[in-house]
């Protein structure tokens, strides 16, 4: 497996006190890295079977939509509240720094619909886990998460103990 540690920079402090900042654009600038990294998430996604894949606003769309692009399935976005035109269905979330909301259009998946959600990083969990809860509000199953980097102790894993978790680079 690729040796991705090397290409991910800690930024202490950001985005507030207290908070170490895994960066992945020095992986992104790697086309090597980069492709490897797409085809580890896609390979996942693709022993999953399912129907689409969702993507977590932002980082998740950088590594999502190349995967639903790999696998010929429809990409699903998750946005940030206010990004989203038409009618949508909306969660709130807290993060280990913050609070906010969650959306996806109303339309995005239909009941039965197979999803994966796929993010970069997995963290305490409550960007995946609002994720989750929106597919499933739309009547879909989550058959996967798959995150590139997870950051085991926050613990977010725990958070999402009712689905299945998958990382390739793992912080303790």
């Amino acid at each position: 497996m690729f040796d991705f540690k090397p290409l991910i920079r800690s930024i202490p402090d950001f985005p507030t006190p207290g908070i170490l900042f895994r960066d992945i654009t020095p992986l992104l600038g790697d086309p090597a890295a980069f492709a490897a990294a797409i085809e580890l998430m896609a390979n996942y996604v693709d022993s999953r079977r399912v129907d689409a894949v969702v993507g977590i606003e932002s980082r998740g769309f950088l590594f999502g939509t190349p995967i639903a692009h790999r696998l010929h399935l429809p990409f699903v976005p998750v946005r940030k509240p206010g990004k989203l035109p038409a009618e949508r269905m909306s969660v709130e979330i807290s993060l280990e720094y913050a609070n906010t909301e969650l959306d996806i259009h109303a339309d995005a998946l239909t009941p039965g619909q197979r999803a994966i959600v796929v993010d970069d990083l997995l963290a305490t969990g409550g960007t995946a886990s609002g994720a989750a809860k929106l597919v499933e509000l739309l009547g879909a199953t989550v058959e996967g998460i798959v995150f590139l980097v997870e950051l085991a102790d926050l613990h977010g894993r725990d958070r999402l103990a009712a689905y299945d978790v998958r990382s390739f680079v793992v912080y303790d």
